[in-house]
């Protein structure tokens, strides 16, 4: 078992999903049950699942814990994306997240390596 508030994919996903937050709040209201829910779920799932996962017995099923998670990065880069085409925020705070999913993704993908069977 890990400690997930150890963990710099955890720490890292709850700063993320801190962001997101902060940043939907001045999405158009009429997104309130698009874009917005979309994201704000998304994020919670990051340090969600990693959580989740830790309490897990052993590597393996922590592992398909982790691997929801590094899905939900990506579920949340698209629509990260997606919200800046709309121009539904400004493009640099976007473009700053955007940026941090794209080092958690990393950082989660190289988590998965150290869980996964010596061969």
């Amino acid at each position: 078992m890990h400690n997930f508030r150890n963990l710099e994919i955890w720490k890292d996903g709850m700063e993320v999903a801190t962001m997101v937050y902060q940043l939907t709040m001045a999405f158009p209201s009429d997104e309130k049950f698009g874009l917005v829910n979309q994201l704000r779920r998304c994020a919670v799932s990051i340090p969600s699942n990693i959580a989740e996962g830790c309490s897990r017995s052993s590597d393996k099923e922590l592992a398909h814990f982790i691997k929801i998670a590094l899905g939900s990065t990506f579920e949340m880069e698209t629509q990260l994306i997606l919200s800046k085409q709309l121009h539904f925020s400004n493009e640099k705070d976007l473009d700053e997240i955007i940026n941090k999913v794209v080092i958690i993704q990393k950082r989660i993908t190289n988590f998965l390596k150290t869980l996964e069977p010596k061969q």
